[in-house]
């Protein structure tokens, strides 16, 4: 399951969401408010929207180049996630949590090959909440 040594969610303080969303039923939504609760800074994810729960989005990864990310939390398909690799790689985040239904075991084969610290499990469960929390 854990890929790589975690960070205790403690310590890590900014978090940003790969396929955060505007609809309060999805994953990528809960992930956001549960980690705002905790007391994390947030950068929502998303090419489509311009903020999430009232936080500015990005579009993409490689718009926080230079900024200090301790996890990303992906919320996308498998064939999504593998496009986004390259970029997770270049931004050098302490760790990359693959939440369920995001990746297959060949995207994560080959997010290790690229160096990638992986943790395939659920962000928000690491943090103590439950996405049903956030219903």
């Amino acid at each position: 399951m854990n890929d790589s040594t975690t960070t205790k969610a403690t310590e890590a303080k900014t978090i940003a969401v790969l396929g955060a969303s505007q609809d309060r039923a999805k994953y990528g939504n809960k992930c956001v408010r549960a980690y705002v609760q905790k007391g994390w800074t947030v950068v929502p994810v998303n090419p489509n929207v311009d903020s999430v729960e009232g936080i500015p989005s990005v579009a993409r990864l490689g718009d926080l180049a230079g900024q200090s990310i301790d996890r990303v939390s992906v919320y996308l398909p498998p064939a999504v996630t593998d496009a986004e690799l390259e970029a997770m790689a270049a931004l050098g985040a302490k760790e990359v949590w693959f939440n369920p239904g995001a990746t297959n075991s060949t995207v994560s084969a080959r997010a290790r090959s690229l160096g990638i610290p992986i943790v395939e499990a659920c962000s928000i469960v690491n943090i103590g909440l439950s996405p049903s929390q956030f219903g």
